[in-house]
């Protein structure tokens, strides 16, 4: 019996996801550890450029996170109902062309560093950096995507421990690499980006090797379909992610541009410590997210209406627990995490503790946010995942951040995103409520 046939339970469902969520924690390290040797071996003028240069890498994230999300969901439903083949078939399709996709991206990106970078905010006395991080990162944006793609069919195939084990080799990779380019070798910012390549690239061979043997699996590479649909309907069903994505590049530009206005470097390095933060725990939330998908689509395909109640409710629970305890850790841990940074008593320090005081209330709403849009996309319902994931990282985060700063100043820019969270619950709870019936969760 495959694993997305499991009678669902709490203690079924946390195992089956808990390698989903470490595998994002690993994810959300990459730019961690790049940050933590950046900063404490570069200097912080060098932090203040992994942050600006990270809407180019969340822009690679989007693409491979609409492929991922998308396709994983058709994959699975395909699976529940019972069409083996045309699941392999439509898995290779997605997977060729996320490495197209990834090449393209690659050529734009050498070829136009130097005016990306610029557009992106660097001054004169960052841009060296911005340059040689921006441009060593981009060799390895096929990896990337890959990367994210096997994530998500990892568990799909129902080999979640396998995707685990795959991401923490990549992390560690990227540590170790860290510290040779970084301190001994000398490298500077671009061993750190080299080293966050490689990273990439180990799960991805990993994914390659593993997807290409035959035998008994649920899921292998196969002749890839000639139906373009296919690739449309996954490009649909994951725009909600995508979009996700792409309005983080946005409104990252748009925080570094007020920031540097209002407390040049240092605010952009405090902003880019708090992130930080952010980037862990909504790892959990996505990874919680992304870990439970499978099991939706798989009992949508089937029609099983009674795991699809068990399933909704066991995960409004555990996001409930995870928002609450996320809250309390960024206060009570503050000190700890930023201490990782910057130097204790330092301006960036100072800066980065009063942002996350104000920053850490919407971790009690964006872990519901996360799930709600993957919700629907699990469902296969792109279109409402797409309005919930773009009124929320855009529409309503644009407001926030222009508006409340004009009000409260650099308090404003802080509160900027615990009040679109704020908003974004709203609509999505709007959006469960009328279509519980429909889907029967």
């Amino acid at each position: 019996m495959s694993s997305l046939e499991h009678k669902i339970t709490p203690g079924f469902l946390m195992k089956f996801t808990l390698p989903t969520m470490i595998m994002m924690v690993f994810n959300s390290f990459y730019t961690m550890v790049d940050g933590g040797f950046v900063s404490n071996f570069v200097g912080t003028s060098a932090l203040s450029a992994v942050n600006i240069v990270y809407p180019v890498i969340n822009f690679v994230f989007a693409v491979g996170i609409m492929l991922a999300t998308g396709g994983s969901a058709i994959v699975a439903r395909l699976m529940g109902e019972k069409k083996p083949m045309l699941a392999r078939q439509s898995f290779s399709l997605i997977t060729v062309s996320g490495v197209v996709m990834g090449l393209i991206i690659t050529v734009l990106c050498i070829c136009f560093t130097g005016s990306i970078v610029h557009v992106l905010g660097a001054n004169d006395a960052i841009y060296g950096y911005c340059y040689d991080y921006a441009f060593y990162l981009s060799l390895f944006i096929p990896f990337a995507i890959l990367q994210l793609l096997f994530q998500f069919f990892f568990v799909t195939a129902g080999r979640p421990n396998l995707g685990l084990w795959a991401t923490v080799a990549g992390g560690v990779a990227n540590i170790v690499l860290d510290y040779l380019f970084i301190v001994p070798l000398n490298m500077g910012i671009k061993g750190a980006a080299i080293a966050t390549g490689i990273g990439y690239a180990v799960p991805s061979v990993i994914g390659l090797i593993y997807f290409s043997e035959k035998g008994q699996k649920s899921l292998s590479f196969a002749k890839p379909v000639r139906d373009l649909s296919i690739l449309r309907k996954t490009c649909t069903n994951g725009s909600s992610e995508m979009v996700s994505n792409l309005a983080v590049s946005v409104t990252t530009f748009l925080f570094n541009r007020i920031m540097m206005d209002y407390l040049g470097e240092d605010g952009v390095a405090a902003m880019t410590i708090v992130f930080y933060a952010q980037f862990l725990f909504t790892a959990i939330f996505l990874g919680y997210t992304s870990g439970a998908a499978p099991l939706f689509s798989f009992n949508y395909g089937a029609q099983d209406k009674k795991k699809l109640h068990q399933l909704f409710r066991i995960s409004m629970i555990f996001i409930a627990a995870c928002s609450v305890i996320a809250f309390g850790l960024s206060i009570v841990l503050s000190d700890m995490v930023i201490g990782v940074f910057a130097a204790s008593g330092s301006s960036v320090f100072e800066l980065a503790k009063h942002g996350m005081y104000l920053f850490a209330a919407g971790f009690l709403f964006m872990g519901f946010n996360i799930f709600a849009s993957g919700l629907f996309t699990a469902l296969s319902n792109g279109r409402i995942s797409a309005i919930l994931s773009f009124l929320r990282t855009f529409v309503f985060l644009l407001l926030t951040i222009l508006l409340l700063p004009l009000l409260l100043e650099v308090n404003g820019v802080w509160l900027s995103i615990p009040a679109a969270e704020l908003m974004a619950l709203v609509v999505a709870l709007i959006y469960i409520l009328k279509y519980r019936k429909v889907y029967g969760y």
